[in-house]
C-alpha cells in the first residue's frame, strides 16, 4: 500500500480524525499529510520540525541520556528510545505523535477532534501505524 493511501485509511480509521502525517525527523521532511482542510505549506512543515523538537530536542536527548546515566546503562541498543509516544492536547484536539518501531527517525501524526474518546484515539493510531510503516 502506498504512504498516501495508509495515510487516507489511517484518517478514516481514527475516530474524528482531522489530519494525520508522516514525518522523517532525518531531514525534517513530512513525507505524507492527508487532512480535512487545506493548511499553508508553512503550518505544515512546522508540523515536521516541532516533530524533530518533542523527540530529538536538545532537553528530550538529554532526559534520556541521563536516564541511562541512572540505570548504569553505558550503551543504549541503536534506534532505542524512552520517548516513543507522545500525547498532546490542545483547546480543540489531541495530537499523538507516535514513533515509527521500523525507522525510528520516522514518526506519524494523528490529530482527532477533542471530543474523540481517548482510548480510542490511541489505539487506532497505534493500529493504523502498521500500515503506515509498511508503506515506506
Amino acid at each position: 500500500m502506498s504512504l498516501d493511501k495508509a495515510l487516507s485509511a489511517a484518517q478514516t480509521d481514527v475516530p474524528e480524525c482531522v489530519a494525520v502525517g508522516y514525518v522523517d525527523m532525518s531531514s525534517g521532511f513530512l513525507l505524507g499529510v492527508k487532512t480535512v482542510d487545506s493548511h499553508p505549506g508553512e503550518i505544515l512543515d512546522l508540523v515536521a520540525a516541532a516533530t524533530g523538537d518533542l523527540f530529538q530536542g536538545k532537553n528530550v536527548t538529554e532526559i534520556e541520556r541521563l536516564f541511562d546515566q541512572s540505570r548504569g546503562i553505558t550503551n543504549r541498543a541503536a534506534g532505542a528510545h524512552y520517548f516513543n509516544e507522545i500525547v498532546v492536547f490542545s483547546t480543540n484536539l489531541i495530537h499523538v505523535f507516535i514513533r515509527s518501531k521500523k525507522n525510528p527517525s520516522h514518526v506519524a501524526v494523528f490529530v482527532a477532534r477533542v471530543a474523540a474518546n481517548i482510548g480510542m484515539v490511541l489505539t487506532r493510531s497505534r493500529l493504523s501505524m502498521v500500515a503506515l510503516e509498511a508503506s515506506i
